[in-house]
Order: structure tokens, then sequence, then C-alpha cells
């Protein structure tokens, strides 16, 4: 699906994914995604492929209760975009927080590729 709003800037869609995965709003968070945009764990491997992919992969997570990514910092690189952001899950184990850089880029209004490092999680947050 192309980009509804042509005159966004990358961090316009970037912004509009986050606000979409706290809204748990898992049609309106692949819209922000090309049918062929791929996530990887930063550096390494492959998460997912694709919006089916990408929806089983992220299906679950949007079921969580508490599930709120909040923006610490975010930096911009003409089409590339890096945010800085903790977020609050349940995990298998409790309830907690797990700060996470999250590196987008952004080709024709869409998210193209997303990659992402991970802290530790922080129980009981």
């Amino acid at each position: 699906m192309p980009n509804d709003t042509p005159n966004e800037s990358p961090i316009d869609i970037v912004q509009r994914q986050l606000d979409a995965y706290n809204a748990r709003d898992i049609n309106a968070w692949l819209n922000t995604y090309s049918k062929d945009a791929t996530q990887y764990i930063l550096h390494g491997q492959l998460l997912a492929r694709g919006h089916n992919d990408i929806r089983a992969r992220m299906t679950s997570r949007f079921a969580e209760p508490d599930l709120h990514a909040e923006l610490v910092t975010r930096i911009s690189i003409a089409n590339i975009v890096v945010d800085n952001e903790i977020i609050t899950r349940n995990f298998p184990t409790g309830r907690g927080t797990i700060e996470m850089l999250c590196v987008y880029e952004v080709v024709d209004g869409l998210i193209h590729k997303a990659s992402f490092a991970s802290g530790m999680i922080r129980l009981g947050a």
C-alpha cells in the first residue's frame, strides 16, 4: 500500500508507526511498512520478510495488555530514522521493560527495512 500522505517525511512515517504500535492497531502499523519490508536483528539475522511474516511475528505482542513504547530520543539522516525506546511488555516472566534501538529505512513513503537491538529485560517496571 503506498503512503496515503505523500508529503510525510520519514520522521512522520516512523511516528505514525509508533502511534499505531501504541494503539495496538496492527493494520495501521503494517500500513507504514512496504509489502516486502524486512525486519532484522541489528547487523544480524532476518526476523521477518513481508507483511505476512511481520504480522505473524507481531500479533501476540499487540495482544499484550501493557504494550507501550516510550520514545526516548530520535535522530534522522535523510531517509534513515533511529529511535531509542523503552518498551513496556508482558514477558512470560512478568511485566517489565526493555530498551530498544530501532533503525528504520524509509523508501517511497514506507518503511522498507527495520533493524532492532535490544537491551536487558527489567522485570517489575
